[in-house]
């Protein structure tokens, strides 16, 4: 049989090397620990949890629900043993993280076609079909060979990202839609405030607790300017930089055109195709996330913002998907090539889990010359992969997995407003297409 090689032991690499081992593949699976660590590990063991053991909602009516059980169904085996390794949380997922990696690296070491080499792989050899998941936190020398196959541009480090919330929590009787100046599109979403609104603003956020950086990343905030830093420097320093006034009219009010209308304005952006989602324009932040709500809904009109994805900040690497990568998670420059995990902007330990196992399962399928598979963005899988590959994104930052990613249910809108009902269409119908799929797979 075929050999295949899985870069990077973690969540993503593990599930890969599991399925393709099963499927009768000999697999190479390089992990460069413990010989070389990140300084985010404490084990040499694979699969190890870095900063949480949860991995979120069990519930299938929530997008990590979704997620674990699409996953299950095609054929994963880090959910099933994380399920074994279950401690108590109420209905979340959350595991003994020791117990968990020890039955991960049994079974791999149980495997007798799975040889695990520790050392670092530098430089991508396309003659072998191979599978990259290495991460966040790719060894140096491996980061600059993609930059050299793919291009500088595409291979990005970031500090730190900006929180995301679903249009329909917005109050659009406070909320408008703007440009600066009105010029082009009305793409913005604009949220103003008055004195008493931004000094309030103002002082949850300079009071507002921050999360603790790891002394491995501590360098690489230098240049990095969040929120709470630029409001650090002086009361009106936000109301001249990403919160400025100026252009921004509201023309539901009467006034002259070149007076500003408003003391302080929040501006949000589109962040996917569909536009359910939008991200707080110049938001970057390292806030603790219950004070990131605290302050988000001070905000007028976002006083009910349903919150997506969190601002965050750490040492990150994650190539360019949408240009990189197609629907199957295969480079298009490469057919011998595919990408899985945090490395192709994904977020969270779930996502990371199923973009391995669908990387696993294209490969096998196009070393086996049958047609790759794709997922429509009905399902929570297929919505991610749609996101991360979408070609028109202004600026591609990672995601996770959420409601606001996925297609759109159709039915009585009265019905639709209660949000039970609304996920439990949304689940029936990704787990038709999962079964649609999985029969596919089974042929």
């Amino acid at each position: 049989m075929e050999k295949i090689r899985v870069i990077g032991a973690g969540l993503a690499g593990s599930e890969a090397a599991i399925y393709l081992a099963k499927k009768g593949y000999n697999v190479d699976l390089f992990e460069m620990r413990p010989k070389y660590q990140t300084g985010a590990h404490t084990t040499d063991y694979p699969a190890e949890f870095v900063c949480s053991n949860s991995l979120g909602s069990l519930d299938i009516l929530s997008a990590s629900g979704l997620l674990k059980q699409e996953a299950i169904e095609l054929g994963s085996t880090l959910f099933p043993t994380a399920i074994k390794n279950k401690v108590p949380s109420g209905n979340s997922l959350s595991i003994d993280r020791f117990g968990f990696c020890k039955e991960i690296k049994e079974i791999i070491n149980s495997l007798s076609n799975i040889t695990t080499i520790n050392e670092k792989y530098e430089k991508i050899d396309t003659s072998i079909p191979t599978i990259i998941a290495t991460g966040p936190l790719s060894a140096k020398e491996l980061a600059q060979n993609i930059k050299e196959e793919f291009g500088e541009n595409d291979f990005h480090f970031y500090d730190a990202i900006a929180p995301i919330i679903e249009k329909d929590s917005i109050d659009f009787t406070k909320a408008f839609y703007a440009s600066r100046w009105d010029k082009g599109n009305a793409d913005f979403i604009n949220c103003p405030m008055n004195k008493e609104e931004y000094e309030n603003f103002y002082n949850i956020l300079i009071n507002a607790q921050r999360a603790p950086l790891k002394e491995f990343e501590a360098s690489y905030f230098e240049g990095c300017m969040p929120i709470e830093v630029m409001a650090s420097r002086g009361i009106d320093t936000l109301r001249f930089g990403p919160m400025k006034p100026v252009g921004l009219f509201d023309k539901r009010i009467e006034t002259q055109f070149k007076k500003n209308q408003f003391y302080a304005v929040v501006q949000l952006r589109q962040d996917d195709k569909m536009a359910n989602l939008y991200n707080l324009v110049g938001f970057q932040t390292n806030l603790k996330w219950g004070e990131q709500k605290k302050l988000i809904q001070s905000i007028p009109s976002l006083e009910n913002a349903t919150i997506t994805r969190y601002g965050v900040m750490h040492a990150n690497t994650f190539i360019n998907s949408p240009k990189i990568l197609n629907k199957h998670l295969q480079t298009k420059k490469y057919a011998n090539l595919f990408f899985a995990g945090q490395i192709t902007g994904v977020e969270g330990y779930c996502e990371s889990i199923s973009t391995g196992l669908f990387a696993a399962i294209n490969i096998d399928r196009h070393l086996k010359n049958k047609p790759l598979i794709s997922l429509n963005n009905e399902t929570m899988l297929g919505a991610l992969i749609d996101y991360i590959t979408f070609e028109e994104h202004k600026k591609f930052q990672p995601i996770n997995a959420n409601w606001g990613i996925t297609k759109e249910v159709e039915g009585d809108k009265r019905k639709l407003k209660d949000k039970k009902y609304k996920n439990e269409l949304r689940s029936k119908r990704a787990m038709d297409e999962i079964e649609k799929i999985k029969n596919i797979i089974g042929e």
